[in-house]
Parts: C-alpha cells; structure tokens; sequence
C-alpha cells in the first residue's frame, strides 16, 4: 500500500493545483503524494464579516479593535483560517468519500492579514491499513495554509478514513 504507484500516475496526481477531476480511492494513494490548491485573496471585509458572525472579538472586528493585542492590526479568526482552508482542500484533495475527519491538529504558527493570498499545500504522510476492514484505511493528511511570501500562517494535519473502490 505504501508507495507502491506508476511513474504515470505520479504524474497525474502529483504536485496537482486548483480543482481535480478525478476522484481518488484508497489504491490511488501513496505517502508523499502532495496537492497544491488554488489561490483564495483575503480581504479585510471578509475577514471583519467572518468575525462579526463566527468570531466577535476585538481583533478581527478593526484595526482600532487589534490596536494594544498581541496583534497589533486587524487579523483574521484562525477559524476564518481553517474555514478557507477546508474549501481549497476539498477542491483540490479529491478523496471519493470526501475529507473526513477522524482526528485533526491544527496550529497557527503566524496570524492571517487583510491581503493575503491564501494556498494550501498538503501531502499524505502516512497510510495505516484497518486491521478490521479491509476495504479501509486510515490515511494521515498535513496540510500548510501559506501567504503570498510563502510564509505558514496554518499547520493543519488529519487523519481520515479512505476507502477502495467498490
């Protein structure tokens, strides 16, 4: 199961930006296939609407609001981060099943900013077989959420169930 896929399906699915056509099943999958998702341009009223519904606080409301915080200006809710990051992972990670959640990790290294470009970078990092059903797999995600200037704003890791073709 691990590593074990064609130089020409490599090609295919590595490395892939933006939507995916094809949908991927477990045998599809090997450790160090990465994604690279589209590009998603953040504002501030996106930010301050996000924040107004989700994430009320001070800093993602105004500059003035951030003025004092550890942030200093406006910032986005690390939720509004994620959120962002869920969609350009669905549109690019294409598991047939869907991104499913079993355990998840998530981390901020470094606030989002009004004008950032958001892309996510994400790999499959391990492949752990189900012991009980053999159709399954337990398949462990890292994605970056990077800025413009490549710096990592978000480490996101997930472990998901996969599973074979019918």
């Amino acid at each position: 199961m691990r590593g074990r896929q064609s130089a020409a399906h490599r090609r295919l699915s590595e490395d892939r930006t933006g939507a995916a056509s094809e949908r991927l099943f477990l045998e599809d999958l090997y450790v160090g296939q990465r994604f690279v998702s589209a590009v998603h341009h953040l504002d501030a009223e996106q930010i301050k609407t996000f924040a107004r519904e989700y994430d009320p606080q001070p800093f993602h409301l105004s500059d003035e609001g951030a003025g004092g915080t550890i942030f200093g200006t406006l910032a986005a809710s690390g939720w509004h981060t994620m959120a962002i990051t869920m969609r350009l992972l669905v549109d690019s990670v294409p598991l047939d099943a869907g991104l499913i959640g079993a355990t998840t990790e998530v981390s901020w290294p470094r606030p989002t900013r009004p004008g950032s470009d958001l892309q996510v970078f994400s790999e499959f990092v391990d492949i752990l077989p189900s012991r009980s059903k053999p159709n399954m797999a337990i398949v462990t995600m890292r994605a970056e959420t990077r800025d413009q200037d490549g710096q990592v704003l978000q480490i996101f890791t997930a472990k998901m169930p996969v599973f074979k073709r019918p």
